[in-house]
């Protein structure tokens, strides 16, 4: 059996949208086996200056993101898309082991598989050192609530 992620390509805005939230539920579980299987096994990556190739490699990279980067939260926000491809764009917060608040801004664009597998992920990502009070993403760990701002609405 082929593996398959739903929504599949070609994309309407429905599917889109769905395939976006999707990726912020996973990404905001901070479980990197669980987030990788929404990758093709042979995945490549930008993300900054780093270059993940399959699953595995991307399994590390998350593993050691999150170390890193404490109390991780999360929003995407569907940019466009066409057939098989989706740009977003993104913020999200985090703090250093010393306590340190950013906001991380980006955008990254996907491709998909015919499975709905995403085979390639580019992200242009820069952070902003912010005061805890500067802080917007206030929801406990885990995927973000449903009445909790998007992006837009956070004015971000």
């Amino acid at each position: 059996m082929t593996e398959q992620r739903p929504p599949l390509p070609p994309f309407t805005l429905e599917t889109a949208r769905q395939k976006v939230r999707a990726a912020e539920d996973g990404w905001n579980s901070r479980n990197p086996e669980k987030v990788s299987l929404a990758y093709t096994p042979d995945t490549i990556w930008r993300n900054r200056s780093d270059f993940p190739v399959g699953r595995e490699q991307v399994v590390e990279f998350l593993t050691s993101k999150w170390q890193r980067e404490q109390e991780y939260r999360l929003i995407k926000e569907l940019w466009t898309f066409a057939g098989n491809r989706i740009a977003v764009r993104f913020a999200y917060e985090w703090h250093d082991a010393a306590g340190q608040w950013y906001r991380s801004y980006g955008n990254e664009n996907w491709e998909f598989a015919p499975n709905g597998l995403m085979h390639r992920r580019f992200a242009s990502i820069n952070d902003l050192a912010i005061s805890t009070n500067d802080r917007k993403m206030h929801w406990p760990q885990g995927p973000r609530p449903a009445d909790h701002p998007g992006l837009s609405e956070l004015g971000l």
